[in-house]
């Protein structure tokens, strides 16, 4: 798979946050904003960083928008500057938009014009959004609470032909290995002695504080 090209357009938190991390799971990450603190805040951390205001086409089409897999439009505050960006991202041919809405009724919106995901972010979840984007082993994940997380997840190579025991998985890394997808099989509360297979998925609750952990553990 070629590595993801990303444009990030608007540098606040969750902006800068996500560009940050998409470009740190080794994606190239163009970020933009209008404001030239928050551009130079993040240059030496994207792969590129340009001050340049998105309501304006000619400004977008100069730097190739087309040539991107995914924009991710996080101009929250300004609700008719995140509209109007949207429209035009779509219109120049960006094939998957996200876009953080500033609350339910701005998200309804985005959805009428033709974002794919709309999202009501905070930080946390901002970094998250990134590694669901980008890690091919983490399946689905479902945010139940803000503390806790149900997570499919693709048995890491590491893992294959251990103990669920021996692995000390809830200690070491917070999850509670709730079932095993074993091809048409589900194991549901599997013992310590199960031994996890290649192609196995762990169906798991974390606590939202550890998933940092498991990121580490699935990029590597």
């Amino acid at each position: 798979m070629h590595n993801k090209q990303f444009v990030v357009i608007g540098l606040g938190i969750f902006g800068s946050s996500m560009a940050r991390t998409l470009q740190a799971l080794g994606n190239d990450v163009l970020a933009i904003d209008k404001k030239e603190s928050l551009v130079q805040e993040i240059a030496d951390e994207v792969t590129q960083a340009v001050v340049l205001d998105a309501t304006d086409e000619n400004a977008l089409r100069s730097i190739g928008i087309d040539n991107f897999d995914v924009a991710i439009i996080t101009i929250g505050e300004d609700i008719q500057s995140s509209i109007m960006v949207t429209i035009l991202v779509k219109e120049l041919g960006v094939k998957y938009i996200i876009a953080k809405a500033k609350n339910d009724l701005h998200g309804k919106v985005l959805r009428k014009i033709g974002v794919d995901r709309v999202v009501l972010p905070e930080k946390e979840m901002a970094i998250r959004v990134a590694h669901n984007l980008v890690s091919s082993n983490i399946l689905d994940y479902i945010e139940f609470s803000s503390d806790y997380t149900i997570m499919e997840i693709e048995v890491p190579n590491k893992w294959i032909g251990k103990l669920i025991k021996d692995l000390r998985i809830r200690t070491k890394y917070g999850i509670n290995v709730i079932a095993i997808k074993r091809n048409e099989k589900v194991i549901i509360s599997p013992l310590g002695e199960e031994v996890l297979l290649k192609n196995d998925i762990i169906i798991a609750i974390i606590q939202s504080e550890d998933l940092d952990k498991i990121e580490k553990l699935i990029s590597k």
